[in-house]
């Protein structure tokens, strides 16, 4: 092994230096080398007159013994210590190839040419043995050539005590040490890994490099980059890096978090891009989460301890199945820079061993425990997702069970997000379908106090949705150019997301249908390669597919399969006047909730004409509540059925209920009496309860008894009245034979009429003179029992209404 290269004298013996102190001299009469020209002070190469031999030009690289920097001063530079005649002041080199570092010259006349001075951290960085060892030198060029080591924008330092036991006096202040370090290491180069000392506050500081950004240069300072391969690996600190400060995990230095720039350990990912969420129609949503939850974590720190504010801990997420809560909250995950979200379905917790569940929110919160208590402030984010929060953390004492694992569960989790030992370091994010199971303290400011609604689409959102399920389609071809994204979604009111993509499979199955083999489902026709999925099948996908918070329509058509029949100017009034009313919901500012109440007697139209108005609306949820469909349902399975349909109603921007038979739903019986005292409060209610900020509401009821509502107190919760009379003569009533086609001749039905004009109807509108008052519901029962005998259509006509005692 040689220290020397060419023609230098013969190199000390192996060890010869290994007992020189750090920043110390050789003990006297111990493996001094020989004197020579090249350290032997009173030679003519060192002499500093004037006129004298200068030394050698620097050299250009090549192998150098490794000894221990020649005083501490030199080592605090955390500079490659070598000899003038080696290389320049202040050049950056690469040490065995991969170890940038930046020289300086011996100023102490100690160290011999051929060597290299290195502190202690730079050996352990670099991999150097020990004292005595030999290594490669290498110079770089300097900026500005093309292969020179760029200039840092940033750079991340992580900081701790040097001396082992060293007790933290004062909270150091980031800002300042930025100052200071950019002060003593300006233009040195530095690379990831890289290990240092810096004085602080007179207490040495052992700093270790975690990341460092490039500075980007224009093109034109670039010029002839093609020349060589930029370094950049490492980078040259100039006065306008940005220098950001870690606390060291083991280390009990304290920090104060700076106030002019955001901490390293950013909370939003540098290449996040909102469109690569691929989340449609929840731009709203996701900027008031933004804003609330993670606005406060982008900001310095220092400047958030100024306003003497803590970090949003929680988020819930609610509204419909559906809607992209989940989604959301996954993808939240990934456009945060912290660590992996720890996603909990809720009753994963649950386990059937006395405090093991208790034990698994605890191991939920471990890591960012032992992480805060290292780092403090400076900790990572740590998220953990909850799926189906009310599955596991229902209201305190709603449960039975005897066990109280739900009580101590939820007690639990409220202890670990803001109890004694807060944390600031953790982000909870809950999902639910039911807002109103969950424990009321765990909804509460420091815990899951961001309480945000992810509602159906719009419009605008459905389109985006839209546009992402198929992207891949219109990217590949498969989809034909005469399918109009807008006009589907148009076409999806009320679709949640779920249901979109839904509709998207089902216009899939549509365009396979059509490439199968006549015959067989197994076999695929030869023009496959052909499949495009169209308008049509879009179409009929929409046929298919209905929307949870949708209309009833199937309910809807059986109440006004025969149509409505104008058989008087009343029919039409009533019409218009629900279209004003459906007007006002729609548009006033002052009356979001309207509710109307259609009367009259028995089968005069009461409930298709509700369903017409209801229908015509176009509002994008309507359904009827009747009491056909809850035959056999106790009081408390009405009140859930009923408010379950209001309940849906809110997540809808605008919504009509039919409540048919008011009466029957009240369980009314004239005999005692007897009423459904739970349906009529919860009707009483819900009745007059408006629904949330941004929604709209029409309620229409139906009732044959109107009476009974003012006895019970019902009558005062409606807003309008509207009677439905029934056919009271002659007029009206030849118009619905004309309508309906009883008679297949003119002839047929003037005799019809004369007859029923024999038989004591008479015409007019004085009700009480012409004896005739019957609903349109009976009269076209009665109509269609006379067309099964054509040849007496007339007799059995007017014989049943004569039998009706009219």
């Amino acid at each position: 092994m040689s220290f020397f290269r060419g023609n230098q004298p013969t190199p000390p013996p192996p060890g010869a230096y290994s007992r020189v102190p750090e920043g110390g001299s050789l003990p006297r009469g111990v493996g001094r080398p020989t004197p020579s020209p090249y350290n032997d002070p009173s030679a003519a190469l060192f002499d500093r007159r004037p006129n004298d031999r200068k030394p050698p030009p620097p050299r250009s690289g090549g192998s150098f013994g490794v000894v221990s920097s020649p005083s501490d001063a030199l080592a605090l530079s955390n500079c490659l210590i070598v000899h003038p005649s080696d290389f320049q002041q202040g050049q950056h080199v690469l040490v065995k190839n991969d170890f940038p570092c930046t020289t300086r010259h011996d100023n102490t006349s100690k160290l011999l040419p051929g060597t290299i001075g290195a502190s202690a951290l730079q050996r352990q960085w670099i991999g150097l043995s020990a004292v005595g060892d030999e290594t490669t030198v290498d110079p770089l060029p300097t900026p500005p050539h093309p292969s020179a080591p760029p200039y840092l924008e940033s750079i991340d330092i992580e900081v701790g005590f040097l001396r082992r036991g060293a007790q933290a006096t004062e909270a150091f202040s980031a800002d300042e040490m930025s100052r200071n370090f950019l002060k003593a290491f300006s233009g040195i180069v530095f690379a990831p890994g890289q290990l240092l000392v810096f004085e602080f506050h007179g207490q040495n500081l052992k700093a270790l490099v975690k990341g460092v950004g490039i500075l980007e240069l224009a093109d034109e300072q670039r010029r002839g980059g093609q020349q060589g391969r930029r370094q950049d690996n490492m980078g040259i600190l100039m006065d306008k890096t940005d220098v950001g400060f870690l606390k060291a995990g083991d280390s009990p230095i304290k920090i104060k978090s700076s106030s002019k720039k955001a901490a390293p350990n950013a909370i939003v990912a540098p290449n996040f891009k909102f469109e690569d969420m691929g989340i449609g129609g929840l731009d709203t949503e996701f900027s008031s989460i933004f804003r609330r939850a993670f606005a406060s974590r982008v900001f310095p720190p220092g400047l958030v301890e100024k306003l003497g504010i803590q970090h949003v801990k929680g988020i819930l997420l609610h509204g419909p199945p559906g809607t992209g809560k989940t989604l959301l909250a996954r993808q939240i995950g990934k456009m945060l820079n912290a660590r992996e979200p720890k996603i909990v379905n809720g009753p994963e917790i649950l386990n059937k061993y006395v405090g093991a569940s208790e034990e698994n929110v605890r191991k939920l919160f471990e890591d960012a425990e032992k992480e805060y208590k290292e780092k403090g402030d400076e900790s990572g984010l740590h998220i953990i997702i909850f799926d189906e929060l009310d599955a596991i953390f229902k209201q305190r004492g709603s449960t039975n069970s005897g066990t109280g694992v739900g009580d101590s569960v939820v007690n639990q989790l409220l202890s670990k997000m803001d109890g004694v030992d807060q944390l600031n370091n953790i982000l909870i994010i809950g999902m639910t379908n039911r807002l109103d199971m969950i424990d009321e303290a765990l909804l509460r400011p420091g815990r899951l106090e961001v309480h945000m609604e992810i509602s159906l689409p719009d419009e605008a959102g459905r389109y985006q949705i839209l546009n992402i399920h198929t992207m891949k389609m219109r990217v590949n071809g498969v989809m034909d150019l005469d399918v109009d994204l807008q006009e589907l979604a148009v076409n999806t009111k009320n679709f949640s997301g779920a249901e979109i993509g839904g509709l998207i499979k089902s216009a899939t199955s549509f365009a396979f249908n059509r490439h199968v083999k006549v015959g067989t489902m197994a076999g695929i026709s030869d023009d496959v390669e052909n499949l495009r999925v169209n308008r049509g099948d879009f179409i009929n996908a929409l046929e298919e597919v209905h929307p949870a918070f949708g209309v009833s329509e199937e309910e809807l058509q059986q109440v006004i399969q025969n149509g409505i029949i104008y058989y008087n100017d009343n029919v039409k009034e009533l019409l218009r006047t629900g279209q004003l009313f459906v007007e006002q919901v729609r548009t006033s500012k002052r009356t979001p909730l309207v509710s109307i109440l259609l009367h009259g007697p028995s089968g005069s139209g009461k409930t298709a004409l509700g369903a017409t108005i209801a229908q015509e609306s176009q509002f994008p949820f309507i359904k009827l509540i009747s009491p056909d469909s809850m035959v056999g349902f106790n009081e408390n399975q009405k009140v859930a059925a009923i408010s379950k349909v209001f309940a849906d109603s809110y997540k809808s921007p605008e919504s009509v209920i039919v409540v048919d038979n008011v009466e029957r739903l009240l369980d009314w019986a004239p005999l005692g009496s007897r009423f459904s005292n739970a349906v009529l409060q919860a009707l009483l209610v819900l009745f007059a309860r408006r629904p949330p900020k941004g929604h709209r509401l029409l309620v229409i009821a139906t009732t044959s008894l109107r009476p009974v509502l003012t006895e019970v107190g019902l009558s005062e919760a409606f807003d309008s009245e509207l009677r439905v009379a029934p056919i009271s003569n002659l007029e009206s009533l030849e118009y619905v034979l004309h309508s309906v086609e009883l008679f297949e001749t003119d002839e047929q039905r003037r005799r019809a009429m004369h007859m029923l004009a024999e038989a004591g109807f008479a015409s007019g509108e004085d009700e009480s003179m012409n004896g005739l008052h019957i609903g349109i519901k009976k009269l076209l029962s009665i109509i269609e029992m006379a067309r099964q005998e054509p040849d007496h259509a007339t007799e059995r006509l007017v014989g049943s209404l004569m039998g009706l005692g009219m």
